[in-house]
């Protein structure tokens, strides 16, 4: 049980059964199972109350044969290393199956920063680069936000990181504010990325969109923009959200008849998006047990929280309707679920497919950094629906050549383009 749960021993097995179908040589599938390199750092900050706290932090960099490593940083009470692992893993196969010039990379700090200052998540900011900072560059890898992570702490990291090399280097880091070189349209990317993929498997499964329910876990910056974009792009009806309380220290299902409205809902939830309770019961909102949006009846089951909310035991909860499954969030799926879905005909978007958008326009983001020279967030967004459609037809026609599932078909479609490039290296 505890090896299912530990999304580095899923990322393994998921390449591992992609290797097999792809009949892999044993020196590029042993090189593609680990991290090329990994950081792990301790941090000392000070604190609001003049003590001193000690945490711990990570950068992995787990593959970079096609480009720079690319992949957030989190902050999160349970951060681990192994966490850290298959996110740059997944992060491979993500900017590898959107076919960008950059490899995989993720970071992450064990801390609470819903407990913690805005003085003080700076300077927990500041450390992590000075300490990580060595490894971190545009040509070598570009960081980005992540779970609890924003442009506020992305400009934080530049900051410091600029003090230390004595030059402005904007491109090192994406996911800014516009007035230091972020990207229009950067901000609800993963969300609207997400929608684009769903729209496009609907097609496939010649399903009129503007009928469909969508239930949706999380109400976080990608949950509030899927919601947002599953209405305004797509003319569809989103029954649900759910999110964390961190003042309860529980989560909460909020549903609504005819419909929940997102934007109505953004303007009670603060900046980790935990929705005011009070306010949306006031306002006529129904509220569930956490766990209640994956049984609800819908069509669509969008997962854009955290990683394993998808397991052997959930999945048994997901009701009859629900005709696909997607991975907004990072690893929500576990191999046993997959399993299930399969069996129950449900159409898989995997994450590292589903989510793509928000990695996409950060390497436009780092394209912009580069020339100068800015888009209008029509343009971005034109260019990454361009992308992220593209890449899902290429899913989606491997996984029918090959006999095989959509998130199979994504393994293949990414390993064999990184294998081709560590093998042009001669790294293999």
């Amino acid at each position: 049980m505890l090896e299912e749960l530990n999304p580095f021993a899923i990322a393994q097995k998921q390449l591992d059964q992609a290797a097999e179908i792809m009949g892999l040589d044993s020196a590029t599938h042993e090189l593609l199972r680990w991290p090329l390199r990994e950081l792990h750092v301790t941090l000392p900050v000070r604190m609001d109350d003049g003590s001193t706290n000690v945490y711990h932090g990570y950068r992995v960099q787990y593959n970079d044969a096609r480009g720079p490593a690319k992949g957030g940083i989190r902050y999160h009470p349970n951060e681990t290393v192994d966490t850290v692992r298959a996110l740059a893993a997944w992060m491979t196969w993500k900017t590898a199956v959107a076919d960008l010039p950059l490899g995989g990379g993720k970071g992450g700090i064990i801390c609470n920063p819903k407990e913690m200052s805005e003085g003080e998540k700076e300077r927990l900011s500041r450390a992590y680069i000075r300490q990580v900072g060595r490894i971190l560059g545009p040509d070598l890898d570009i960081p980005a936000p992540d779970v609890a992570t924003n442009a506020q702490v992305m400009s934080w990291m530049l900051d410091e990181y600029e003090a230390i090399k004595g030059y402005h280097c904007p491109g090192v880091i994406t996911g800014k504010p516009l007035p230091l070189g972020g990207s229009a349209g950067r901000g609800p990317a993963t969300g609207i990325g997400t929608v684009v993929t769903i729209r496009e498997a609907l097609k496939r499964l010649d399903i009129n969109a503007s009928t469909t329910t969508a239930a949706i876990q999380g109400f976080g910056n990608v949950a509030q923009s899927a919601a947002i974009g599953y209405i305004d792009m797509l003319g569809g009806q989103v029954v649900c959200v759910s999110c964390w309380d961190h003042k309860d220290r529980a989560s909460y299902t909020y549903t609504k008849k005819g419909g929940i409205d997102p934007h109505f809902l953004v303007t009670i939830t603060d900046a980790y998006g935990t929705i005011d309770k009070e306010a949306a019961m006031d306002a006529g909102y129904e509220v569930l047990d956490g766990d209640a949006w994956i049984g609800l009846e819908a069509d669509v089951l969008i997962p854009a929280a955290i990683e394993n909310v998808v397991t052997g035991e959930t999945v048994k909860r997901i009701h009859p309707k629900v005709k696909v499954l997607a991975e907004a969030a990072n690893g929500p799926t576990t191999p046993e679920a997959d399993e299930y879905l399969r069996g129950h005909d449900i159409y898989v978007i995997p994450d590292f497919l589903c989510n793509a958008g928000g990695v996409t326009v950060s390497y436009f983001e780092q394209v912009q950094n580069a020339y100068g020279y800015y888009w209008e967030e029509e343009t971005v967004h034109e260019r990454m629906d361009k992308k992220m459609t593209a890449a899902f037809h290429g899913v989606h026609e491997t996984a029918q050549k090959h006999n095989v599932h959509n998130r199979m078909g994504a393994y293949i479609v990414a390993v064999a383009r990184v294998a081709e490039a560590c093998k042009l290296r001669g790294w293999v």
